[in-house]
């Protein structure tokens, strides 16, 4: 497999251990990980955060199930990102969330297990088409691993936005009444999801991309205003690291479209 490179590097997105470690809450105020005490770990770390994913991830493997939460965090934003064919991507979220069931077998408590078999499971599902996913019994397995993420660490706020985005999913995919009666998702929910993230971790602009999506495909033109405005604040959003920088550029991206949805 051939990795994209990572197309805004930039400096400040280079740290030493010492600088990684005085950064870290700040860079880690999205999953809440514990600074790693392992020493290839920290240098998986380092290079995740300049956006060399590839490196990230072989280091964290090599590691075995404790650097999973690196490595998987590396692969999972690195597919969603820059990969470019859906078939690696769809065969790439598999890998993960076959790999993050036996770190669950492992570490039952370990909160990254769960949220990134959740997140794998998730964007999986959107490959192969939501509808089709929920039919083979995949909604359930991403939700009850998201819940079992926030059961374990509650103020996980990327936890709360992967939740907020698998009750958007449902609801546009499978519609209000069907969403609720048969998958429990709803609209509101998800909306308080989204809330209490940027509660929990103000600056994040994923959290308002997420959000803004949701307003724009549940609530239609009539949310079109507010969701602009979330995007605008998320394109403001100042990038720590590689991660926050694409966060940045995709809500880029949904700004423009929802620009000229608000035209129409």
């Amino acid at each position: 497999m051939v990795w994209t490179a990572f197309p805004y590097p930039d400096p400040g997105y280079r740290h030493t251990p010492e600088s990684l470690q005085q950064a870290w809450p700040v860079l880690h105020s999205g999953d809440c990980e514990p600074f790693p005490t392992h020493p290839a770990l920290v240098q998986a770390w380092i290079a995740f955060h300049a956006g060399e994913f590839e490196r990230a991830a072989r280091l964290g493997l090599d590691v075995g199930v404790n650097g999973y939460a690196v490595a998987h965090k590396a692969i999972c934003i690195y597919t969603q990102y820059l990969e470019t064919s859906p078939r690696k991507k769809i065969a790439t979220f598999e890998c993960v969330a076959e790999r993050c069931e036996r770190q669950q077998r492992e570490q039952p408590d370990n909160p990254s297990g769960w949220y990134w078999h959740g997140y794998a499971l998730g964007y999986y599902s959107t490959g192969i088409s939501v509808l089709k996913a929920l039919a083979q019994g995949l909604g359930a397995k991403v939700r009850h691993s998201l819940e079992t993420t926030l059961r374990l660490a509650p103020e996980r706020p990327d936890a709360h936005v992967a939740l907020g985005v698998y009750h958007t999913e449902i609801v546009d995919k499978a519609g209000a009444v069907i969403g609720g009666l048969t998958y429990g998702a709803r609209k509101e929910a998800g909306y308080r999801h989204f809330e209490t993230a940027l509660r929990l971790n103000p600056e994040s602009a994923i959290a308002r991309v997420e959000y803004a999506r949701a307003l724009r495909l549940l609530d239609g033109k009539r949310k079109l205003p507010e969701a602009h405005t979330m995007l605008e604040q998320a394109v403001a959003v100042q990038a720590h690291d590689a991660v926050e920088r694409l966060d940045i550029e995709a809500a880029r991206i949904e700004l423009n479209a929802n620009q000229q949805g608000i035209k129409q």
